[in-house]
């Protein structure tokens, strides 16, 4: 059994009414209605108003992959909870960050970078998967149209990932790197570019299916997770 915390701000929602008619339970609820589909999935959510953002030691200890959606809140989110959720990253845990959850906290403390990117409201996007023998693609086609999505274009300021499993393509001729896994320390992370909150895109079901994917490939190995330590060796 993988345990998942889908994680979200729930803001956009509770305060927009274009956005609370795409996703009136918040876009946390909407992918953890799909993920409970799965009979080898666990699945909690959590939120930016919850005490200690919902992320506390107790439930990042239980959680195999964490997943993030944020947006407007990324600066006052607690530096304390990003620092414990990148050391559960290191330890083990696996992560998956959506859209605009490139620039949260945690994701700029794991990554090392700036993780800023060129955007644009409302485009659409070919969707390419150019790694197709890639676990994450598994049952996914060569392109996936989305009618109606944010352009996120390069350059994007992000570490040179482990493997680029989709690139978006967008009207302008703009490009990107929208789906990159990334190792750090013990735990595996993938990033994916679409989500944008005004858009039903986590009704899709492709993207559901990568989100799917994701999980199972992020999901660390049966065993006890550790912090990475120098150790002694004696002989």
């Amino acid at each position: 059994m993988i345990k998942i915390t889908v994680w979200n701000e729930f803001k956009h929602e509770k305060e927009i009414d274009a956005i609370h008619r795409v996703y009136p339970e918040g876009i946390h609820s909407c992918i953890a209605d799909f993920l409970e589909k799965e009979q080898d999935f666990e699945v909690r959510t959590a939120t930016f108003d919850m005490p200690e953002h919902g992320l506390t030691e107790e439930v990042l200890q239980d959680t195999d992959v964490l997943i993030i959606w944020s947006h407007a809140l990324q600066k006052e989110f607690s530096d304390a909870v990003a620092e414990r959720v990148k050391r559960h990253v290191l330890s083990g845990m696996g992560l998956i960050a959506l859209h605009s959850a490139h620039y949260s906290k945690i994701m700029r403390e794991l990554m090392g970078t700036t993780m800023t990117l060129k955007w644009k409201h409302g485009e659409q996007e070919n969707l390419w998967c150019i790694m197709p023998t890639h676990p994450i693609a598994a049952g996914i086609p060569e392109k996936v149209f989305l009618p109606q999505e944010e352009m996120y274009g390069e350059y994007f300021d992000i570490p040179r990932p482990d493997d680029v499993i989709f690139v978006g393509w967008f009207p302008g001729g703009q490009v990107f790197r929208s789906g990159c896994t990334f190792t750090r320390g013990r735990g595996k992370l993938f990033y994916f570019q679409p989500g944008h909150e005004e858009y039903p895109i986590y009704y899709i079901p492709e993207i559901q299916q990568i989100i799917k994917n994701a999980v199972r490939f992020c999901a660390p190995m049966t065993g006890e997770r550790k912090y990475p330590e120098n150790q002694e060796v004696r002989e």
